[in-house]
This record gives structure tokens, C-alpha cells and sequence, in this order.
């Protein structure tokens, strides 16, 4: 069985703001970052997953969240409401 790796936004619950990232296990990355576990998030808790893609290998997902970074926050909210309706 391969390894699947993730590019995610996590939304604050405290700001608003949102946190881009890549991972090979989301829900144990999601609960670092609400445990405090990652500086960059850790005064924005709690935090909300609110998107993500899978990909065959971690450089292609971080690929990926080197693209969603450099969305503006219009382009990342147009991305995040494509992708709820997918669901």
C-alpha cells in the first residue's frame, strides 16, 4: 500500500486566518496544531480543517502548498468553496 501526503488549510477559529501546510497523516497533524505543538499556530487555536488534496508523494503536496501560499485570500476562499461543493 503507497503513502498518501496531504496539502491542507486549517482555519482559525480565534482570527479567521488561515494556515497552509502538507502532512502524511491529517488528522494527527490537525491535532498537533490544536494541542500547541506548531509555533506558527499555536496562538491561533483552535483550528479547523477546511481543505485538502491528496498526492502520491510528499514533494508533489509540497508543491502544492507552495502554490496555495501564494494565493490571496479571494483566491483561497474561491479554492475552498470549489471544494466543498465537490464533496
Amino acid at each position: 500500500m503507497s503513502k498518501t501526503y496531504y496539502a491542507y488549510i486549517l482555519r482559525s477559529l480565534k482570527d479567521d486566518n488561515f494556515y497552509t501546510g502538507h502532512t502524511a497523516n491529517l488528522k494527527e497533524r490537525l491535532a498537533q496544531h490544536n494541542r500547541g505543538e506548531v509555533r506558527s499556530t499555536k496562538a491561533r487555536r483552535p483550528l479547523v480543517l477546511i481543505y485538502w488534496e491528496e498526492f502520491k508523494t510528499r514533494s508533489e503536496a509540497m508543491k502544492r502548498e507552495r502554490r496555495i501560499k501564494l494565493l490571496c485570500r479571494e483566491e483561497k476562499l474561491k479554492l475552498i468553496e470549489n471544494f466543498r461543493q465537490s464533496g
